[in-house]
């Protein structure tokens, strides 16, 4: 129950730097909440500077993503910031060939901007990962690439 709550808070959290607000610390809080820092950053994974669309139709979306043991996403790019937590397993991420990082359970990833990049599970169990993608209104957030 007690992971439950903390994986719980670590999406609030993360959904909060998704909409873009400001950071909350524990003092914005009654008494007895407790606030974790997971992760702050002012760059993507790659050390890319962050940037925020500029647009006047802004678009979150919240997914949960699961990639089975052996599988991949596939090289692909996403036009705008994205964000994840991982729930369980060990992702892969390559940015070039050869060129690569590891993300675990209860870790956070800012995802690079408009960088080719693929996410491979090489474990034995499940990647689950919930994203967030602060896009723009009728705009794909991911675009498929070959390489």
């Amino acid at each position: 129950m007690k992971t439950m709550r903390i994986k719980m808070l670590a999406m609030l959290l993360f959904l909060s730097v998704a909409l873009q607000l400001p950071c909350v610390f524990g003092a914005d809080y009654d008494s007895g909440v407790k606030v974790t820092l997971i992760k702050k950053a002012t760059t993507a994974s790659n050390g890319q500077k962050l940037a925020y669309p500029c647009t006047g139709n802004p678009e979150v979306t919240a997914l949960t993503v699961e990639i089975p043991p052996g599988g991949n996403t596939g090289w692909h790019n996403h036009p705008f910031p994205v964000y994840a937590f991982v729930l369980s397993g060990v992702l892969t991420v390559e940015v070039d060939p050869g060129n690569s990082y590891q993300i675990k359970e209860g870790d956070v990833i800012f995802e690079v901007v408009n960088t080719a990049h693929l996410g491979k599970n090489l474990g034995k169990e499940p990647v689950k990962l919930v994203v967030f993608y602060t896009g723009v209104e009728e705009t794909p957030n991911t675009v498929k690439m070959s390489r």
